[in-house]
Order: structure tokens, then sequence, then C-alpha cells
């Protein structure tokens, strides 16, 4: 008698689909989200379950701003160290990203290969993440007023990190410049530690907190500020200066912003927590030189002989970083703003940000869904505006016919980022995520 073949198991049909649904899905150039819903339903369960098995556990990486570098940063450090890393490498910050990339990471018997999950999470869904998965390892970032149609008031996000802090069972990373990250650290569930990241006396005026941002007073004295494990002492250029454990070193950073240099320092931190008395300094600072930009937050293409670079900008903290960074050089700028629900509906916070730095050389093109917006802003502060194109890909052809040999520059909000990058990879080549 010829034996029956063993019928699959429900959850394991489930896991198959949705690896085909994923696969239709990135063959249509269509995005992770449906197949991470249909697992979402179908079987909700499935990423703790999955997680569950990875034998160092779950990194959270959650805040207003630098988490997709940030995790990029984690992933690469972890990987120095020899730790097989999963992550959600897209950006898609929901659960149903994560369950995406789980189904795109795992082979048709449902293996994952990997040692640890190091994941970039939403505030909001990070907390009905970590009801189910508790993380080993938290790094929280900072908390700037972003998206309040959506998230509320700013203490509103505070809240929600808590919740994350308080679900995480070795140790929290927090930002010590950020009042409302700091004060985290009270409310730790016991026998989970509260590690710090911070920077040195000089340079603090450069990285102000939302309230300094309005008050402009500082929200703390020096002396009141615990000590941190990682310090970034002073910067220039590519060039870092860190204090790690006490011990000064120079590092190598090459990452746009002076914000993502900063996030260098919690990635640093968040590791050596992770690897304890295993870590290897000299790998890390050498993985630290090799980073490069997460897609979309410094991400360069070449156009022609020509450098075309997008930074994603989402509130007032990111937006005035980036512009603090963008000088020296005669660019070709872009500005594109929409307000679909991933951008945020409400773009009044256009208003707390200034603008002068483009006044000068002024802004070649704006577009996106709010591009009238965008140029009444810039008009208020005198930054010359020579064309207005709602439709991005009209701003885009018109942009690139009117920069010349200009080095270009976009600041984009998400989903504008989104349509430039397939527009971009219709006549160059852009990176596949």
């Amino acid at each position: 008698m010829v034996p029956m073949p063993h019928p699959l198991r429900p959850r394991t049909l489930t896991r198959l689909i949705g690896q085909g649904i994923r696969t239709a899905t990135r063959l249509r150039g269509g995005g992770s989200a449906f197949p991470g819903l249909f697992m979402e339903k179908a079987d909700p369960g499935f990423v703790a379950r999955e997680l569950a098995r990875l034998p160092h556990g779950v990194v959270v990486i959650s805040g207003t701003n630098g988490k997709t570098t940030t995790t990029k940063m984690t992933v690469q450090l972890l990987e120095s160290q020899g730790l097989r890393v999963f992550t959600n490498r897209t950006g898609s910050n929901f659960v149903r990203g994560v369950a995406a990339a789980l189904l795109g990471e795992m082979d048709l018997r449902g293996r994952l290969e990997a040692d640890i999950a190091v994941l970039e999470l939403d505030e909001a869904h990070a907390v009905h993440f970590v009801r189910a998965v508790r993380p080993r390892h938290a790094l929280l970032l900072n908390v700037m007023r972003d998206q309040l149609d959506r998230f509320g008031e700013i203490d509103t996000t505070r809240k929600m990190l808590t919740q994350v802090a308080q679900a995480t069972t070795e140790a929290v990373v927090l930002n010590r410049e950020d009042p409302r990250i700091r004060r985290i650290a009270a409310d730790l569930t016991p026998g989970t530690r509260a590690v710090y990241y911070g920077l040195s006396e000089q340079l603090r005026s450069r990285f102000p907190s939302d309230d300094e941002m309005r008050d402009k007073t500082p929200a703390h004295q020096a002396a009141d500020l615990p000590e941190a494990d990682v310090v970034l002492e002073a910067f220039e250029g590519t060039r870092s200066v860190l204090s790690i454990g006490g011990r000064e070193v120079t590092a190598q950073i090459t990452l746009y912003g002076i914000y993502n240099i900063y996030n260098a320092a919690g990635a640093l931190a968040l590791t050596r927590q992770i690897m304890g008395d295993r870590t290897d300094e000299a790998a890390l600072l050498r993985a630290l030189s090799e980073v490069t930009p997460a897609f979309g937050r410094g991400e360069s293409v070449r156009i022609g002989d020509s450098t075309l670079q997008l930074l994603l900008v989402k509130n007032p903290a990111g937006f005035r970083l980036s512009l603090a960074s963008a000088t020296g050089a005669d660019w070709a700028t872009m500005i594109t703003i929409n307000d679909e629900y991933a951008d945020g509906r409400d773009v009044s916070w256009l208003w707390d940000v200034d603008f002068d730095v483009l006044r000068e050389s002024g802004v070649d093109v704006v577009g996106g869904t709010r591009a009238w917006d965008m140029a009444l802003r810039l008009e208020h502060d005198d930054v010359p505006v020579r064309e207005v194109h709602p439709e991005l890909p009209e701003a885009l052809r018109a942009f690139l016919d009117g920069a010349g040999d200009r080095p270009m520059r976009v600041f984009c909000t998400y989903t504008s980022m989104l349509v430039l990058r397939r527009e971009l990879g219709r006549i160059t080549d852009v990176e596949e995520i």
C-alpha cells in the first residue's frame, strides 16, 4: 500500500499561503502590508510564536525620530559581533510589517536562520507588540511632537514608550538628554536595568529636546543628568569622538545628518548591553564606519553625473536637523509634502520649522498633495520658490530638468518618498526594498 502524504497542519498551510501572497505582491511591485495583514487575521499568534524561538530574544527600537537608521546601525553592529539578525528592514514598523518580514526571511519549511530580532516599531504599535512579545532589550530615542492627529499630545507618546519599557525584561537604553525619555527609568519593572547614552555639555545646544525648541531654555542642568555608558563628546565631518564605558575613542561615521551621529551613540550603548562581556569593541567601531543610510534617510542615487539625496522629514525637529546638516554646497532643492495617513494628516507642524537657511539658495520645486501649503510657508520666510507641482512625477521631472550640474536634495514626507523612489527607479538604479 502506498502511504498517504501527511496532511499539512493548519498553521503550516496558513504560513505557506502568506509566503505565496508576499511573493506575488513583490512580483507586482507592491509593499509588505497585505501579506502581513493576512497573517494577523489568519494566524494572530504567528509573530509571537516565531520570535519566541530566537536564542537571544527580541530588541525593540522606538521613538519619534531616527528609528529606521538606528535600527540599521544596530543590526550591522550586532552582525559584527557574529550574531545572525532578523529585522524589519523596509522600515514598515507596524506589527503586520514584522509579520511580512518574517514571511520573507523564512524558508518553505518555516525555518528562520537568526539568533536575535531587532525591530523598529511605531510608538503606538509597539504597545500592542510588547503585550504579545516581551523584548529583552529596548532602545528609546526621543519624544517629539509628531502626527498629533494620530497620537494626541506629546505625553501620550511618552506613556506609550513607558509601556514598552515596562514590558522589557533585561535592559532599556534611554536618551538621557530627552527629559521625557529620561524619566521612564523610574517606571521600569524591578530587575530591568536602565542604561543611558548622552551628549557632552558643549554639544547639547545642537540637539534640543521638544521643550527646548519652544522655550529656548535648557530643560535640565548637567549636574542633574545620570551617568551615560556612551557619550558623544565631539564630531567634525565624519570623525566622531565617543566616550564608551568611560574610555575615549575615535570613530568614523559617514551617515548624513548630525542627528544620526548621535543615534550611533544609542546603537553602541544598546549593542554593548546585548553582548555584555563578549563585546568586541574594535569590530564595533569598524562596523560603525561601514554603515550606510537607510532608504530615504540620506540615501543617495546617481542621476547621470550628479547625485540626488532623499531626506525624510516628518516633524519640526527632524526637518530642522536636516536643514542644519544641508549646508556648504550649491544645492538644487525640492520639498515634497503629502498628507496621507502614514505622513500625518495635519501639516500645521511646518509652521514650527525655520526655513531661513534656504532663503539665499531658494527652493527649485515644491510638490506633493500639500505643495501649496508648503509654498505658502516658504513665502512667509521669504524663501523664493521657482515651481509648484502637486503631482509628484511632474514635480520630479521639473526638478531634474532644472537642476543642471548641481547636487540635488529632496526633503520629503514618507509617502512622497516612496513615490519618488519608484519614479527614480525608472531612470536609475535604486535599491530594491
